[in-house]
């Protein structure tokens, strides 16, 4: 059964771009719903129930905090994304008692705003709902010399790329990682972005590719077995990521990879 996507987005060009690359790459995965502000999101919520929704924060009507807050009062479990850019980022950190999942900061990339779907794809229709967490506030950002920035940015990136190798393995989430550092989620989201130049979620897949190029080159493993050891229960999702990011699925690879090793 395909996921139900709403896509509400008040700029004409804007969300007919965001809609067409999503039936470009999700397009047998997803059932595609538009509103062009927020009061026509809420109507289309209260119809047609979706389980995942992609709304920009700023729209006439309802901005996308109000929006995601009428969807809290009745489906707790909705994987809700939003559309905010760094200008507008204040906005974001409204949204922790909405228990967003990923944030998209404007300007995206298509490969982002793929990936960030298809892991909400992914969890409202495979995996069993996680209980909410309280979000950890962030303290406000003492003023800081562009050679403290430097320092700070390099710490930062440090800690976040321990705690992904450490963790990737598992069954993680841009939420455990902000948990895990003491951000706020939006906190963290852009700091994770300044950091790595792409979202989390796209990031985590890439990571996690490589690693399992390395492992397929092992004949005695299964590709299920290689999946598995780098994060994909689901072997389906596993291939249509590796594929994605290496144009080869797992199979493909390892027989390219078997071949090149004997020339």
């Amino acid at each position: 059964m395909k996921c139900k996507l709403l896509v509400a987005e008040d700029e004409l060009i804007e969300r007919k771009v965001l809609c067409k690359t999503l039936q470009k790459y999700l397009g047998d995965l997803i059932t595609l719903y538009e509103a062009k502000n927020g009061r026509e999101a809420i109507e289309i919520f209260e119809r047609e129930a979706p389980q995942a929704a992609i709304l920009d924060i700023e729209m006439p009507g309802a901005n996308g905090l109000e929006v995601a807050r009428k969807i809290r009062e009745t489906d707790k479990n909705c994987a809700i994304l939003f559309l905010t850019g760094y200008d507008k980022f204040a906005y974001a950190r409204q949204a922790i008692s909405v228990r967003a999942l990923d944030y998209l900061l404007k300007p995206y990339n298509e490969q982002e705003l793929v990936f960030a779907v298809e892991e909400a794809i992914h969890q409202v229709t495979a995996r069993p709902t996680r209980p909410s967490r309280p979000a950890p506030a962030s303290a406000p950002a003492p003023v800081r010399r562009e050679e403290d920035e430097d320092v700070r940015t390099t710490i930062i990136r440090a800690e976040i790329g321990n705690f992904i190798e450490n963790h990737y393995r598992e069954d993680i989430s841009m939420q455990d990682a902000a948990a895990a550092l003491r951000y706020s989620d939006a906190y963290f989201c852009k700091l994770f972005k300044q950091c790595f130049k792409v979202n989390f979620s796209a990031y985590l897949n890439e990571y996690r590719v490589k690693k399992a190029q390395q492992l397929i080159r092992d004949s005695r493993l299964s590709l299920k077995d290689v999946g598995t050891a780098v994060g994909y229960a689901d072997a389906n999702y596993f291939t249509r990521v590796f594929k994605r990011l290496t144009g080869q699925t797992p199979s493909e690879y390892r027989t390219a990879a078997a071949e090149q090793s004997i020339q």
